[in-house]
C-alpha cells in the first residue's frame, strides 16, 4: 500500500541557505505502491478515453507513414524545446538546429541537443518489445541525458517545487532514497511484462516514474523518453514519435493536478489517464498537421527553385533527379541547417558542388545565410521549415491552433508569417523542476 514516511530535515551543511531553509523539522515523503504486472481496472470513462486516444495515435501514425522517418527528429526537437522553456532555458528551433550541426553554441542549446539525442537513442535501444527493460537501462538513459552527473540512482532525499531549498517547503517529496531501487525494479518489470492498452501503460509508467523521481536531475526528460519507449514497444506507434509531454508543458497546472490525482489516497487514476489521453490526441493532431505542412512546403520550394532557374536561364530548369540541389531540398525537413561540409559528408558531393548548390538555394530565397558576430558565414538555414517546428511546438503548448494576436504564456512568441502560408489559427533542490 502507498504510504507517507515521516523524515527529519536537519541540514548538516547549511551554508548559503536562508533562515527558513535552515530550520529543522519533520516532513512526509510519499512511497507509492508497486505496480506489479497487471493494469489496474479503470472506470468506463477513462477506458473509453484511452481507447479513443489509441485509435487517434494509430490513425496519425498511418497518415504520416514513411514521412515519420524525418518527422521524428523534428517532433523530438519540438518536445525538447517546450520542456526547455518550462525549465527556464530560452531556446528556439533555429538556435537548437545550429548548435546540433556545429557542435557548439550556448550551453542551453547544447543541453537540449543532448536531450534530443538521448531520447532518440533510448527509443532505438529500448523499443524492441522482445527485450526486457531493466533498472540499468533506465539509469543508462538518464546518464546520457545528464552526463555531467555521476551515473546511478540517487542516494539522498530529493524534493520537487516549493518556495525554498527545503523539503519542509516543497510541493512534493518523493520516496526516501532507500526505497528507490525496489520501486525502479518494479517499474522496469511493469514496462517489460504488462499488456493492455499502451496509452494506459504509458500514462502509468510516466506518473510512477515522476513520483519515484529516482535521479538527482534529469527526471523529467527521462520520464518523457519512457513515454515514447512504451508506445513504440507496444507497436502503438510504428512510424512516428508523438510528443505527448509537450502538451503537458503548455498547462503545468493541469499536469500537476493529474499527478496529484495519481498520488491520492485512494488514487484517482481515471483523472490522470483521461488527461493523458487528451494530451495524446492533441499532440497527434499537431504531428499530422506538421507532416502535411512540411509536405506542402517541400512542394512549394521545389517549384520556387524551378522558377528561379527558369528566370535565370539555367538549363535544365528542372534539375536532374540526382542533382545535389534537389537532394538538399529532399532533406530540409530533417536537416534544416547545413554547411558545405555537412552536405559533402552526407551526400558524397564534392565541396565545390555542395557550395554551388547551397549558394543557388540561398539566391532563390529558399535558404537563409547565418553569420557569426564577425560577419563570417557559418551555415545556411531553412527558416520556413524551422518556423513550422516552432508553430507545432507552440500549438502543443497553447492547446491546439493559434489565435491571431494571442500571446503564449510559455515559450517564444508566434513566429512571423512567412511566404509559406500564415500562422495557425520554481527551481527544485536536488531535482529538476516540476517533473516536466
Amino acid at each position: 500500500m502507498a504510504e507517507y514516511v515521516e523524515r527529519l530535515w536537519h541540514p548538516e551543511d547549511a551554508g548559503g541557505l536562508s533562515r527558513k531553509d535552515r530550520a529543522p523539522g519533520r516532513y512526509l515523503a510519499y512511497v507509492p505502491d508497486e505496480l506489479g504486472r497487471r493494469l489496474p481496472t479503470l472506470g468506463a470513462g477513462a477506458q473509453a478515453a484511452a481507447e479513443d486516444a489509441l485509435a487517434v495515435l494509430a490513425r496519425a501514425d498511418e497518415r504520416i507513414g514513411t514521412r515519420g522517418r524525418y518527422l521524428n527528429h523534428l517532433l523530438i526537437r519540438s518536445e525538447s524545446i517546450s520542456s526547455s522553456w518550462i525549465e527556464g532555458n530560452r531556446i528556439t528551433p533555429k538556435k537548437l538546429a545550429i548548435a546540433e550541426l556545429l557542435h557548439h553554441g550556448p550551453r542551453t542549446a547544447l543541453d537540449v541537443v543532448a536531450n534530443v539525442r538521448a531520447t532518440e537513442a533510448a527509443i532505438a535501444d529500448l523499443a524492441d518489445h522482445g527485450r526486457p527493460i531493466t533498472t540499468s537501462d533506465i539509469v543508462d538513459l538518464q546518464h546520457v541525458i545528464e552526463p555531467r552527473l555521476q551515473r546511478g540512482l540517487r542516494e539522498e532525499q530529493n524534493w520537487v517545487g516549493g518556495a525554498g531549498w527545503s523539503p519542509l517547503r516543497s510541493a512534493f517529496v518523493p520516496p526516501p532514497e532507500g526505497e528507490v531501487p525496489r520501486l525502479m525494479v518494479d517499474l522496469a518489470r511493469f514496462v517489460t511484462d504488462t499488456s493492455g492498452n499502451p496509452v494506459v501503460r504509458a500514462a502509468i509508467v510516466h506518473a510512477q516514474f515522476e513520483t519515484i523521481h529516482p535521479f538527482i536531475d534529469g527526471n523529467g526528460r527521462t520520464g518523457r523518453a519512457l513515454i515514447h519507449t512504451v508506445l513504440r514497444r507496444a507497436d502503438a506507434l510504428r512510424n512516428t514519435l508523438i510528443p505527448i509531454s509537450t502538451v503537458f508543458a503548455g498547462d503545468t497546472d493541469s499536469y500537476l493536478a493529474g499527478l496529484t490525482s495519481y498520488r491520492a489516497d485512494p488514487p484517482r487514476l481515471d483523472e490522470w489517464v483521461i488527461g493523458f489521453a487528451q494530451a495524446a490526441e492533441l499532440a497527434a493532431g499537431n504531428a499530422v498537421r506538421l507532416s502535411e505542412d512540411i509536405a506542402a512546403l517541400d512542394d512549394q520550394v521545389r517549384d520556387e527553385l524551378v522558377r528561379f532557374r527558369r528566370d535565370r536561364g539555367l538549363s535544365p530548369a528542372v534539375p536532374r533527379r540526382d542533382a545535389v540541389v534537389l537532394r538538399i531540398l529532399d532533406t530540409l525537413a530533417s536537416d534544416p541547417v547545413l554547411t558545405a561540409e555537412s552536405v559533402t559528408t552526407r551526400m558524397g558531393a564534392s565541396p565545390a558542388a555542395a557550395h554551388r548548390a547551397l549558394t543557388e538555394l540561398a539566391e532563390a530565397g529558399i535558404l537563409g545565410r547565418t553569420k557569426d558576430e564577425k560577419g563570417r558565414l557559418i551555415c545556411w538555414t531553412a527558416d520556413r521549415h524551422l518556423a513550422l517546428v516552432a508553430l507545432t511546438e507552440r500549438s502543443n503548448r497553447v492547446g491546439g491552433g493559434d489565435t491571431p494576436g494571442r500571446k503564449s504564456r510559455l515559450g517564444p512568441a508566434l513566429p512571423e508569417p512567412s511566404r509559406f502560408g500564415a500562422a495557425r489559427s520554481g527551481p527544485t533542490a536536488h531535482g529538476d523542476g516540476r517533473g516536466l
